[in-house]
Protein backbone atom coordinates (compact mmCIF):
# COMPACT_ATOMS: atom_id res chain seq x y z
CA UNK A 1 0.00 0.00 0.00
CA UNK A 2 3.07 2.39 0.90
CA UNK A 3 4.24 1.78 -2.72
CA UNK A 4 1.07 3.09 -4.27
CA UNK A 5 0.78 6.14 -2.06
CA UNK A 6 4.62 7.53 -2.87
CA UNK A 7 3.13 9.44 -5.87
CA UNK A 8 1.45 11.67 -3.36
CA UNK A 9 4.93 12.88 -1.99
CA UNK A 10 5.03 14.84 -5.22
CA UNK A 11 1.34 16.19 -4.54
CA UNK A 12 3.05 17.41 -0.75
CA UNK A 13 5.83 18.87 -2.22
CA UNK A 14 4.17 21.03 -4.81
CA UNK A 15 1.74 22.41 -2.14
CA UNK A 16 4.63 23.30 0.31
CA UNK A 17 6.08 25.02 -2.25
CA UNK A 18 2.86 26.70 -3.46
CA UNK A 19 1.75 27.89 -0.28
CA UNK A 20 5.31 29.19 1.21
CA UNK A 21 6.25 31.26 -2.32
CA UNK A 22 2.37 32.04 -1.88
CA UNK A 23 2.74 33.51 1.88
CA UNK A 24 6.38 35.27 0.63
CA UNK A 25 4.18 36.84 -1.50
CA UNK A 26 1.63 38.43 0.15
CA UNK A 27 4.06 39.60 3.16
CA UNK A 28 6.55 41.48 1.65
CA UNK A 29 4.71 42.49 -2.09
CA UNK A 30 1.98 44.59 -1.68
CA UNK A 31 -1.12 43.90 -3.87
CA UNK A 32 -0.94 45.35 -7.37
CA UNK A 33 2.39 45.57 -7.61
CA UNK A 34 5.87 44.83 -9.11
CA UNK A 35 8.43 43.43 -7.07
CA UNK A 36 11.05 41.87 -9.52
CA UNK A 37 11.82 42.66 -13.00
CA UNK A 38 14.86 40.03 -14.04
CA UNK A 39 16.40 38.47 -17.19
CA UNK A 40 15.60 42.05 -19.16
CA UNK A 41 11.58 42.02 -17.84
CA UNK A 42 11.12 38.39 -19.66
CA UNK A 43 10.42 37.55 -15.80
CA UNK A 44 8.51 39.61 -12.79
CA UNK A 45 7.34 38.38 -9.54
CA UNK A 46 4.36 40.42 -8.97
CA UNK A 47 1.42 40.43 -6.22
CA UNK A 48 -2.08 39.52 -8.00
CA UNK A 49 -5.07 37.91 -6.93
CA UNK A 50 -7.37 35.89 -9.44
CA UNK A 51 -11.01 35.74 -7.93
CA UNK A 52 -11.73 33.31 -10.75
CA UNK A 53 -10.05 30.25 -12.90
CA UNK A 54 -7.50 30.32 -16.41
CA UNK A 55 -7.48 33.55 -17.57
CA UNK A 56 -9.66 34.99 -15.09
CA UNK A 57 -12.66 32.58 -16.55
CA UNK A 58 -15.98 33.45 -14.42
CA UNK A 59 -14.85 36.38 -12.87
CA UNK A 60 -18.76 37.96 -12.64
CA UNK A 61 -19.76 34.25 -11.31
CA UNK A 62 -22.47 34.90 -8.43
CA UNK A 63 -20.82 33.16 -5.06
CA UNK A 64 -22.71 30.36 -4.82
CA UNK A 65 -21.62 29.43 -8.71
CA UNK A 66 -18.00 29.98 -7.91
CA UNK A 67 -17.85 27.74 -4.66
CA UNK A 68 -19.96 25.34 -7.16
CA UNK A 69 -17.66 25.53 -10.01
CA UNK A 70 -14.27 26.25 -8.17
CA UNK A 71 -14.14 24.50 -4.88
CA UNK A 72 -16.71 21.39 -5.22
CA UNK A 73 -15.96 20.45 -8.60
CA UNK A 74 -12.06 20.45 -8.27
CA UNK A 75 -12.55 18.25 -5.10
CA UNK A 76 -14.12 15.57 -7.06
CA UNK A 77 -12.07 15.78 -9.49
CA UNK A 78 -9.07 15.75 -7.28
CA UNK A 79 -10.56 12.85 -5.54
CA UNK A 80 -10.96 11.13 -8.74
CA UNK A 81 -7.89 11.09 -9.88
CA UNK A 82 -5.97 10.15 -6.54
CA UNK A 83 -8.25 7.27 -6.90
CA UNK A 84 -7.13 6.34 -9.93
CA UNK A 85 -3.36 6.98 -8.39
CA UNK A 86 -4.23 4.25 -6.29
CA UNK A 87 -5.80 1.92 -8.38
CA UNK A 88 -4.35 -1.72 -9.16
CA UNK A 89 -4.97 -1.67 -12.71
CA UNK A 90 -2.08 -0.80 -14.48
CA UNK A 91 -4.61 1.90 -16.64
CA UNK A 92 -1.32 4.60 -16.06
CA UNK A 93 2.30 4.14 -15.97
CA UNK A 94 4.52 4.59 -12.55
CA UNK A 95 5.65 8.15 -14.66
CA UNK A 96 1.48 8.46 -15.60
CA UNK A 97 0.81 8.31 -12.06
CA UNK A 98 3.79 10.93 -10.72
CA UNK A 99 2.18 13.37 -13.15
CA UNK A 100 -1.45 12.68 -11.78
CA UNK A 101 -0.08 13.62 -8.68
CA UNK A 102 1.86 17.01 -9.59
CA UNK A 103 -1.65 17.83 -10.84
CA UNK A 104 -3.23 16.77 -7.35
CA UNK A 105 -0.59 19.20 -5.59
CA UNK A 106 -1.29 21.65 -8.10
CA UNK A 107 -4.79 21.81 -7.70
CA UNK A 108 -5.07 21.51 -3.89
CA UNK A 109 -2.59 24.54 -3.57
CA UNK A 110 -5.09 26.46 -5.46
CA UNK A 111 -7.85 25.05 -3.55
CA UNK A 112 -6.48 26.10 -0.35
CA UNK A 113 -5.68 29.63 -1.59
CA UNK A 114 -9.47 30.09 -2.67
CA UNK A 115 -10.87 28.30 0.62
CA UNK A 116 -8.67 29.90 3.29
CA UNK A 117 -8.36 33.19 1.05
CA UNK A 118 -11.72 34.39 0.34
CA UNK A 119 -12.06 32.50 -2.79
CA UNK A 120 -9.03 34.74 -4.37
CA UNK A 121 -5.59 32.78 -5.74
CA UNK A 122 -2.65 34.32 -5.07
CA UNK A 123 -0.48 34.76 -8.37
CA UNK A 124 2.97 36.10 -8.77
CA UNK A 125 4.98 34.88 -11.95
CA UNK A 126 4.56 37.19 -15.06
CA UNK A 127 6.41 36.42 -18.15
CA UNK A 128 6.66 38.31 -21.22
CA UNK A 129 4.66 36.47 -24.31
CA UNK A 130 6.39 38.74 -26.87
CA UNK A 131 3.64 38.97 -28.64
CA UNK A 132 2.68 35.13 -28.87
CA UNK A 133 -1.32 35.06 -29.33
CA UNK A 134 -1.67 38.51 -29.44
CA UNK A 135 -0.68 38.92 -25.79
CA UNK A 136 2.54 40.93 -24.58
CA UNK A 137 2.40 38.78 -21.38
CA UNK A 138 1.52 35.71 -20.28
CA UNK A 139 -1.10 35.68 -17.89
CA UNK A 140 0.16 36.07 -13.94
CA UNK A 141 0.34 32.34 -12.47
CA UNK A 142 1.49 30.92 -9.70
CA UNK A 143 3.73 27.20 -9.13
CA UNK A 144 0.10 25.06 -8.57
CA UNK A 145 -0.71 26.91 -11.91
CA UNK A 146 2.54 25.35 -13.10
CA UNK A 147 2.31 22.44 -11.99
CA UNK A 148 -1.08 22.00 -13.49
CA UNK A 149 0.01 22.37 -16.81
CA UNK A 150 3.70 20.81 -16.77
CA UNK A 151 1.83 17.48 -15.15
CA UNK A 152 -0.82 17.66 -18.16
CA UNK A 153 1.53 18.06 -20.90
CA UNK A 154 3.95 15.63 -19.97
CA UNK A 155 1.11 13.30 -19.13
CA UNK A 156 -0.67 13.84 -22.65
CA UNK A 157 2.84 13.05 -23.97
CA UNK A 158 3.58 10.06 -22.26
CA UNK A 159 0.28 8.60 -23.06
CA UNK A 160 0.73 9.74 -26.83
CA UNK A 161 3.99 7.73 -26.95
CA UNK A 162 2.33 4.68 -25.11
CA UNK A 163 -0.27 5.14 -27.71
CA UNK A 164 2.34 4.57 -30.36
CA UNK A 165 4.49 2.48 -29.03
CA UNK A 166 1.33 -0.10 -29.18
CA UNK A 167 0.90 0.51 -32.64
CA UNK A 168 4.73 -0.65 -33.34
Amino acid sequence: MIKKLKPFILSFVIIIIDQVTKALVVRYIPENTIKFSLFNDFLRIVHVRNNAVAFSLGESFALPIKIVLFIVLPLILIAAISYYIVKDEKEFSTFEKYMLAGFVGGGIGNLIDRIFRSMSVVDFISTNNYGLFGMERFPTYNIADASVVISAILLLISMFYRGIKKEI
